[in-house]
């Protein structure tokens, strides 16, 4: 039987579906379509860059053997990737991936135009503490990618950094935003990947900076009539890390230096990776040109981390600080706080304080008291299984109710509500609070916020329903 692009892909496919999870191969495999067969060569046509590079990154051995397999040792493999221009037409045209790859197997090539230089700049602006021409990176290196522990809760943004951490500049994920709520890693993310760049790129220059530290220096520079300068400067950098880009919410001054800066930096092949307390669908006063932007690369989501996560990052954390504690009381504490890791971390330390101050040996007992204690006193961030809890409670119905598809207006109300109370109390994304409530995407979330304020506005009932919550959810 002669074989065909079809026939060669779907034994590829049988091969690689029997040497991975059943969702990463519906994710990544499923949307891929065989085109053509010519010899040795199957081609493929591929939805992104970003899936051409994750595959890259992920799966290319495992299909490098079945393509061998199939095809014999000269097999190669041709990406196409479909995408649309930017000028108005909307016909979808091909990029074939230059060169050939790390693994071996071998990428069809077109010529690229060649990136602008930047042009020799002879006064750099000097931000105070770091000298001229010498920049220091302003990383701090115990925050590594060692000591960031995967799990399913930060899978993507791991790779995705690590992936920027090998090609700084050299992948999709320009910009990569990572963002999530407080304490669950961001800053470390951020700082990891700039010192695993510094140590493999050491003459690439690499400066980590808030967002408001960034915005104070452009204020200053305005005072000094120094504004390009400012931009001048921050065009020399090869990687930039800006954390906490929300803060420029509603500083417009500050968001177009900082385009001009980030369209120099990415047209010039630079990395710009930031960090960000939401997605970007959900920052407000933010300028569409820079959201825009900050779409063009990787969003990246932080979760809250499981419990088999946590109970990794304890163990971790207690093995850096060279302390041993019995597996039942990491296991307590694991699923004592759920709600970041930096009040993990707090209640562990907090523990071993009380063991060593009070001369105490550390029992399940002190654990709890500890534990007990350090939650009470903690500001707690409400959880989307809180609002859920309390919302069906109020209308008498069970969470399972509240998430299922049913169209019964009390049920379809109450859902809504729990939308609209999970964006207005929690910093999750839109996408992830449809996920959380009945597995709804992204516009069903806008759509039920609307419908609540409408409700609020018009109908007297409804509005106790939200006061009523509010109390309940802000008590």
């Amino acid at each position: 039987m002669q074989q065909t692009a079809e026939t060669v892909w779907g034994s590829c496919l049988d091969f690689v579906q029997d040497n991975i999870q059943k969702q990463a191969f519906k994710t990544w495999f499923m949307p891929i379509v065989p085109v053509k067969l010519n010899g040795a060569a199957l081609s493929i046509q591929v939805p992104s860059k970003f899936f051409y590079e994750w595959i890259e990154e992920h799966y290319i051995k495992i299909l490098k053997v079945a393509l061998t397999k199939e095809l014999g040792d000269e097999a190669r493999l041709v990406y196409i990737i479909k995408m649309e221009n930017t000028y108005g037409n909307k016909l979808p045209f091909t990029e074939k991936i230059p060169s050939k790859n790390r693994n071996g197997i071998d990428i069809q090539s077109v010529d690229a135009p060649l990136r602008n230089h930047p042009s020799e700049l002879k006064n750099p602006f000097v931000i105070p503490g770091i000298r001229n021409l010498k920049i220091e990176s302003q990383l701090n290196p115990s925050y590594n990618f060692e000591n960031f522990l995967e799990g399913d809760s930060n899978r993507l943004a791991r790779s995705a950094g690590m992936a920027v951490a090998n090609r700084p500049g050299g992948t999709s994920f320009n910009p990569l935003l990572v963002f999530g709520g407080v304490g669950l890693g961001k800053t470390h993310l951020a700082h990891a990947i700039g010192v695993d760049i510094k140590e493999k790129y050491p003459e690439k220059t690499v400066l980590y900076i808030s967002a408001e530290k960034f915005t104070q220096q452009y204020i200053e520079a305005i005072k000094k009539n120094n504004r390009n300068d400012f931009i001048h400067f921050y065009q020399l950098i090869d990687v930039l890390i800006i954390d906490d880009v929300q803060f420029f919410s509603g500083k417009s001054g500050t968001q177009d230096v900082f385009f001009h800066v980030f369209n120099h930096l990415h047209q010039n092949g630079k990395q710009v990776i930031l960090t960000s307390d939401k997605a970007p669908v959900d920052m407000q006063d933010i300028e569409q040109r820079l959201l825009s932007r900050f779409k063009w690369g990787l969003s990246a989501e932080l979760q809250r981390p499981d419990y088999e996560t946590r109970v990794s990052i304890l163990k971790n954390k207690l093995y850096r600080d060279g302390v041993e504690l019995p597996e039942e009381i990491i296991s307590y504490v694991a699923k004592s706080v759920k709600t970041n890791i930096r009040e993990l971390e707090g209640a562990i330390i907090s523990l071993i304080a009380q063991s060593s101050f009070n001369k105490h040996e550390v029992t399940l007992e002190l654990a709890k008291q500890v534990v007990e204690k350090f939650v009470r006193n903690t500001k707690r961030e409400i959880s989307i299984d809180y609002i859920q809890k309390v919302v069906s409670d109020y209308f008498q119905m069970d969470v399972t109710t509240l998430q299922s598809k049913t169209r019964k207006r009390h049920i379809v109300q109450a859902r809504q509500l729990a939308m609209f109370f999970a964006k207005k109390f929690t910093k999750s994304s839109l996408a992830n609070i449809g996920n959380q409530i009945g597995h709804r995407d992204h516009a069903t979330v806008l759509h039920a916020c609307k419908t609540v304020d409408n409700l609020a506005f018009t109908d007297k009932q409804f509005r106790k329903y939200v006061e009523d919550l509010t109390k309940k959810l802000s008590s």
